[in-house]
């Protein structure tokens, strides 16, 4: 029951009961409700976000803890990565030059993702940038680890098929004669002997009289038999695999024909002096994968080491070519 009031009128003297009209009424109860709106809304807001629940320190923790995670999985990755890059640098350095294979582009082995929007869905959270970080070395790692397995597996292809590669590098000389001062000019820079300006000579010249037998350097088929009045006149091609081309240019007489199969150390044609020459001579060159190497590299079976020393030591000496 409400409560009557009562106050003493001055003017008529009288004490006289309060009258509280409706509209009185609802003031007084919207402005106590309007107080303890604000005061709850104050407790609310300091609560939040000065006092933790007991469900917020749970999951405080557990953030804290998937942070530390985070942590050690990144430094594993980082040490994960450090040894596929050993594997890498073993596999280009060693095995792959073992196996005469030329190295994978770094541009292949770091290779990069498309689009720029990859990881959008791992954005716009307070841990988005560890979140981003661990998915990306985990996308790098990944591609690294297939391209290295592919490597391996050509590797091991090429190993299965070492006893051809050993038959197959050019590893003698095409010319049975190893004085060293029948050797006319090295690969290089060279002057040319018609035009008497520095060219390079992608090849060894091989002094030696017309009829010389010259000899394959490696198995093969032979690509190309060409009978010409200029440039290295008749010559011969052989395709010996895993990358690896010679040319037998200015020769008198051939001895096989194209198509043809060839072994190391059969007779394949005969010193001449033909096209662009100035003396019986044989040109000789040796192409991996399609670029002229220097020759002296690949006579395994026919120098000691002093001799290849000595060849190094003479191919530098400036001098004028044969063609």
């Amino acid at each position: 029951m409400a409560k009557v009031r009562y106050h003493f009128n001055t003017k008529s003297l009288r004490i006289e009961k309060v009258k509280v009209t409706f509209r009185q009424r609802m003031m007084q109860f919207l402005s106590v409700f309007a107080t303890g709106l604000v005061f709850a809304s104050v407790v609310l807001i300091l609560a939040y976000n000065f006092m933790e629940s007991p469900k917020e320190r749970i999951l405080r923790r557990e953030i804290e803890q998937y942070k530390l995670q985070y942590a050690i999985l990144n430094e594993r990755l980082e040490n994960v990565q450090a040894v596929v890059a050993d594997l890498q640098d073993r596999d280009d350095n060693i095995y792959r030059v073992i196996f005469e294979s030329d190295p994978i582009p770094s541009s292949v082995r770091k290779a990069g993702f498309g689009g720029t929007d990859r990881y959008s869905r791992l954005e716009g959270y307070r841990n988005s940038d560890l979140i981003i970080n661990t998915t990306r070395k985990l996308d790098v790692l990944t591609s690294q680890l297939v391209v290295q397995s592919k490597s391996f597996d050509e590797v091991f292809t090429l190993a299965k098929r070492k006893e051809e590669l050993v038959a197959s590098m050019p590893a003698i000389q095409p010319v049975s004669n190893k004085d060293l001062r029948r050797i006319g000019s090295y690969f290089g820079y060279r002057t040319d002997p018609f035009y008497k300006v520095t060219k390079f000579h992608e090849g060894i010249d091989f002094t030696a009289p017309v009829g010389t037998d010259i000899y394959a350097t490696g198995d093969g088929t032979v690509t190309s038999v060409e009978f010409s009045r200029s440039g290295y006149g008749n010559c011969i091609i052989i395709n010996h695999g895993f990358g690896y081309q010679t040319v037998y240019a200015h020769l008198s007489k051939m001895n096989v024909k194209k198509g043809e199969k060839v072994k190391r150390g059969q007779v394949i044609g005969f010193v001449g002096n033909t096209g662009k020459s100035t003396s019986p001579h044989l040109h000789y060159e040796v192409r991996k994968s399609g670029r002229p190497v220097d020759p002296i590299n690949y006579f395994f079976n026919d120098i000691t080491p002093e001799e290849y020393a000595q060849m190094i030591e003479l191919s530098q000496r400036p001098s004028q070519s044969l063609d």
